[in-house]
């Protein structure tokens, strides 16, 4: 057994980003480790040999457990070892097995299989595996946290912002909801595709011709091999199993990687130094600058959205990788193998959101004054809306030059429109037969103009926590 250094190794993931995400990295590595290459190719093999068993013998339940003592002792040090004498993966696996397996079912080893039926097949049951019970289960933490945050500020008011500008009033409970929601349907999307990864045992071609040698129903004998594995059958294959199946689920986690980059923008935006409206932790001994003493940068919040810019292009490899030359070549044999990459660098931003997420902190005194930056021309849009209400055809351009005048002059909107008596009343008669607010206290609070954006957040929180109890039951969660 090879024993290395983690700082001696190249990919980044191994060393860097291990340290910073051990928990999770050593859960994935269970499915997505060389190690784990190994252990499910053996265990695709030995649910073929429990096939045949199960085809020819009488009483096959009890060859089983033999069949799975042999599997447990195969190593993968072993297997590498083999390899290096049939410069062959698959093979070298089938050798070693046969070393363990009882002399009587030997002849059952790989009996029928081609190199991918055995391939497409664990690599089906490893990815299933790592998104269902580590990376899925990740995600709903997150989702869990965003649920929270919509929920508890969900009245909080906060100036929404289009293009970089101050646009109207809306909370900040709404601003967090958008990816209460957007996440959320993703996370339902991964949880549904990862139930669909399928295999095969239709060997060389896919026309299932040494099995057909073998039984009368080759696609039954197929259905049972993958029985043993949780698995269904592609609906076609060649010697491979259809692409589509994987795509799709690493396109919808491609998907919410995009989601939790944008929120993480956000944040990152609304840390700057004019605006400021939320923290995320900043520890009592960290350093923000090696020059500047002052600076406590939104690190974590940059470091998932540049996990995005490393990892998010890989998606066109994967796109790729649906193009092989008539029944089989192998021109993916390199390129999936870091679809392993992917995953785990998608885990690693999930888990560097999470810690941002689970101690956000929320300036509601800054949030308040920046809504109030521009005193009450953050409501123009209103003074339009109930002008243009009241009767007043050209209500857009009046409100349009009287923001001029404030902005020239210094004077509130407010102040202005009393000026012009037919105006205010116009406006004044407006709110009194909709929402029952004297003008002079809305212009005042600016706040009070958010539309449905508090209930809005609040009824995303409630779906999306009881859409997340859902998916967790399905994983087999509390």
């Amino acid at each position: 057994m090879i024993t290395k250094n983690i700082f001696s190794n190249i990919c980044p993931l191994d060393h860097r980003y291990y340290l910073a995400n051990r928990a999770v990295f050593d859960e994935l590595a269970k499915y997505l480790s060389e190690e784990a290459v190994i252990r499910y190719s053996a265990l695709a093999e030995a649910a073929l040999v429990k096939t045949h068993v199960y085809l020819n013998m009488e009483h096959p339940e009890q060859y089983y457990a033999a069949v799975d003592e042999a599997i447990a002792k195969v190593q993968p040090d072993e297997v590498y070892a083999e390899e290096e004498k049939t410069q062959h993966n698959i093979r070298a696996l089938v050798n070693v097995i046969k070393r363990y397996i009882p002399k009587e079912l030997s002849p059952y080893v790989h009996l029928g299989a081609t190199s991918v039926d055995i391939m497409d097949t664990s690599a089906s049951m490893r990815i299933r595996d790592a998104v269902r019970n580590v990376i899925l289960p990740l995600l709903t933490e997150v989702e869990d946290l965003l649920i929270k945050i919509a929920a508890e500020q969900a009245a909080t008011p906060q100036v929404g912002r289009t293009h970089g500008q101050h646009a109207v009033p809306i909370t900040l409970g709404f601003a967090f909801a958008e990816y209460v929601s957007r996440l959320g349907k993703s996370i339902i999307e991964i949880e549904k595709r990862s139930q669909n990864l399928r295999g095969k045992l239709a060997g060389a071609v896919g026309a299932y011709n040494s099995t057909s040698l073998m039984v009368k129903d080759p696609e039954a004998m197929e259905k049972k091999y993958l029985e043993f594995l949780g698995l269904e059958p592609s609906e076609h294959s060649t010697q491979l199993v259809e692409p589509e199946y994987q795509l799709r689920l690493l396109l919808e986690i491609n998907t919410a990687f995009g989601i939790i980059a944008n929120l993480a923008d956000d944040m990152r935006n609304l840390q700057r130094s004019e605006i400021s409206e939320i923290r995320e932790m900043f520890t009592s001994t960290q350093v923000g600058s090696s020059t500047m003493p002052q600076k406590r940068n939104p690190w974590n919040s940059e470091h998932v959205k540049s996990q995005w810019k490393a990892f998010a292009p890989r998606i066109m490899t994967f796109f790729m990788d649906q193009i092989s030359d008539h029944q089989r070549d192998l021109t993916n044999s390199a390129s999936q193998r870091f679809i392993t990459d992917y995953l785990a660098g998608f885990s690693a931003a999930v888990n560097r959101l999470k810690k941002v997420l689970s101690s956000l902190h929320v300036d509601k005194e800054r949030l308040m004054k920046n809504l109030s930056f521009t005193g009450d021309l953050v409501l123009a849009e209103a003074a339009y809306i109930l002008l243009s209400c009241g009767g007043e055809a050209d209500a857009h351009e009046i409100i349009r030059k009287i923001t001029l005048e404030s902005e020239k002059t210094g004077e509130r909107m407010c102040a202005i429109l009393k000026k012009n008596e037919k105006i205010w009343n116009t406006i004044k008669t407006q709110m009194e037969r909709t929402i029952g607010i004297e003008p002079e206290e809305f212009f005042s609070h600016p706040e009070l103009y958010r539309g449905l954006a508090a209930q809005k957040a609040s009824k995303l929180a409630a779906k999306y926590k009881t859409e997340m109890e859902t998916v967790r039951k399905s994983l087999g969660l509390k």
